[in-house]
């Protein structure tokens, strides 16, 4: 689920509309690659438009960031309307999200600064969008269950990206890829979800995804126990 295509010291996806196996993870669904077929072309053609510009590639992340950014607002809004608005700024970022990268790679600026900004600024758009759609829907329908779920799911996101990128860490390990299509179908799933105006339903499903994903790294990491490096713990 992470989009980790901006991991420092990795290889950023390519441009084109067939990404690499490590970039689609290895979850993925090659024939259900939202980044491929919807994302990667939409975010080419601002590509296109930005290169003879003086725009950066970095000030096309913080783009990207400032729209997840609003549509959270519109979540915490907690209105049908709003709900429509922040999935669509959601969907939006994530295009936009593409183009950074591709925009670095042509004109030869990509920079393990910009990556790990795309990265951080990634992960905090989509805790405040996870965010925004529990605390919004509970707004918008005084349900605390689902508004637990909501809370649940967002925690449960985030405590399988810590162990993701844990484990793209730990030697002996296969590089688990760099999951842009996750993140991809996340945000898609925000965007569905937000104009369908059914967030009580994401509530429901996103937990699940999320520990199905986290059941998955571990028992990865139990695969590769055997082929891991005698490395001791420390205590710093």
């Amino acid at each position: 689920m992470p989009n980790a295509t901006s991991f420092p010291g990795s290889v950023p996806e390519h441009d084109d509309r067939r990404p690499s196996a490590k970039e689609e993870g290895n979850y993925s669904i090659r024939a259900l690659g939202i980044n491929r077929a919807l994302n990667r072309p939409l975010a080419g053609l601002l590509v296109r438009a930005l290169h003879p510009t003086r725009v950066t590639p970095n000030q096309v992340t913080l783009a990207a960031f400032a729209l997840g950014l609003a549509g959270a607002v519109f979540f915490f809004r907690g209105r049908p309307w709003a709900f429509a608005a922040g999935g669509v700024l959601a969907q939006l970022s994530s295009i936009v999200d593409c183009a950074d990268g591709m925009l670095a790679r042509k004109r030869g600026q990509a920079s393990e600064f910009g990556a790990t900004l795309d990265l951080m600024l990634d992960r905090i758009n989509e805790y405040f969008l996870m965010a925004g759609m529990a605390l919004g829907y509970y707004v918008y329908s005084g349900r605390e269950r689902l508004l637990i779920f909501g809370l649940l799911a967002t925690a449960f996101y985030f405590l399988q990206t810590t162990v993701f990128y844990l484990m793209n860490s730990r030697p002996g390990i296969p590089r688990q890829g760099e999951t842009a299509e996750e993140r991809g179908w996340l945000m898609f799933g925000i965007f569905f979800f937000g104009v369908t105006n059914r967030i009580d339903l994401a509530m429901l499903v996103l937990p699940f995804f999320a520990v199905v994903a986290l059941l998955l790294l571990v028992v990865k990491f139990y695969r590769h126990r055997d082929g891991q490096a005698d490395c001791r713990p420390t205590d710093g």
